[in-house]
């Protein structure tokens, strides 16, 4: 069953797991292999992929580990060590073949990650991915901190530890980033590429799929916050020094109350200001990713052959969507 497997047919297995899936891994594999075939009593299991039956035969799709890689395993290291995510295809038992996907960069992402780190902040990486291409990806990206082969309650956890220390904000759109959404001080869902779950988990859903509007975001927040505390501190000091000066008959009560107006309309005209928005824009300086490794569907080994391709089969196929984050995670 295994000798001389199709690549179209390990895709046809792994496509009719991912037909109804949300995650970004299973956007490359459709893209790849076309209109999916039908799949019973598929489950997700999360951190490691899909099990179900297709034509009555048990079929598992998965990372390295959550399903064997046979003898494959040649094959698997050197993949993940060019930086691709690579998931293996198992029908009754049998290791029939691996898809690897790369994920390439968004073009904004390192001039985004630069820009949170100008405003202070540092950057972590979150992602179920194996190490090679997480530090592939974390380098490309400028990350400061990557943090690789994670299963969703790791990624609450490293959420928490980080949140001991100052408060954080968790970036993601899978399903597998909810706990740590939820965990996090802010909870930020990408939502134009994100999962229902991932949306309703978190505190703000930026509805694109722009990175660059993350430094955005903060510089939003930011703004807003010190226009709030002005307008306390300025509410806070005409009362003081009203309430004294016209008890004490300094002041008549025609004053106080034109005082008060006047100061109300600085306080409205201030509280304005916040609703200005000062786009952020890349840097000339900053560098561009032309190439950098992001999710092109499927650079597939069928398990007859786990030496070199040489047949065309690990040929970059169409793109899909990267997930990237700051404070963040990707793949299973």
């Amino acid at each position: 069953m295994r000798a001389g497997r199709p690549a179209a047919d390990v895709l046809a297995l792994a496509s009719a797991l991912e037909a109804r899936s949300e995650h970004p891994l299973a956007q490359a594999v459709l893209a790849a292999s076309g209109t999916p075939g039908p799949a019973d009593d598929v489950v997700a299991v999360p951190g490691s992929g899909l099990v179900g039956q297709v034509a009555g035969r048990q079929v598992r799709l998965g990372r390295p580990g959550f399903v064997h890689t046979g003898d494959l395993g040649d094959a698997v290291g050197r993949l993940q060590a060019g930086g691709a995510t690579v998931m293996l295809v198992e029908c009754d038992g049998t290791t029939m073949g691996a898809i690897a996907v790369r994920d390439e960069l968004r073009a904004e992402a390192p001039a985004a990650v630069a820009a949170l780190h100008r405003a202070g902040m540092t950057t972590v990486m979150l992602t179920g991915d194996n190490q090679a291409t997480a530090e592939a990806l974390g380098r490309a990206a400028g990350v400061g901190e990557v943090r690789s082969e994670l299963l969703p309650a790791d990624k609450a956890a490293v959420v928490s530890r980080l949140m001991t220390t100052s408060p954080t904000a968790m970036v993601g759109d899978g399903i597998n980033d909810a706990p740590a959404l939820a965990t996090a001080t802010v909870g930020i869902a990408m939502g134009a590429m994100g999962t229902d779950v991932a949306i309703e988990t978190a505190d703000v859903a930026l509805m694109g799929d722009d990175l660059s509007r993350l430094p955005d975001t903060f510089a939003h927040a930011r703004r807003a916050g010190r226009i709030m505390a002005q307008n306390f501190a300025l509410s806070g000091a005409i009362q003081v020094t009203l309430v004294p000066l016209a008890a004490f008959g300094v002041l008549r009560l025609a004053a106080v109350v034109a005082i008060h107006e006047v100061a109300e309309i600085l306080v409205i005209a201030n509280g304005v200001r916040a609703g200005r928005h000062h786009a952020f824009r890349a840097s000339a300086t900053e560098p561009a990713v032309t190439t950098a490794d992001a999710p092109s569907p499927a650079l597939i080994r069928s398990s007859a052959d786990p030496a070199a391709c040489t047949d065309g089969c690990c040929d970059p196929q169409p793109d899909r969507t990267a997930a990237t984050e700051a404070r963040t995670d990707a793949p299973r």
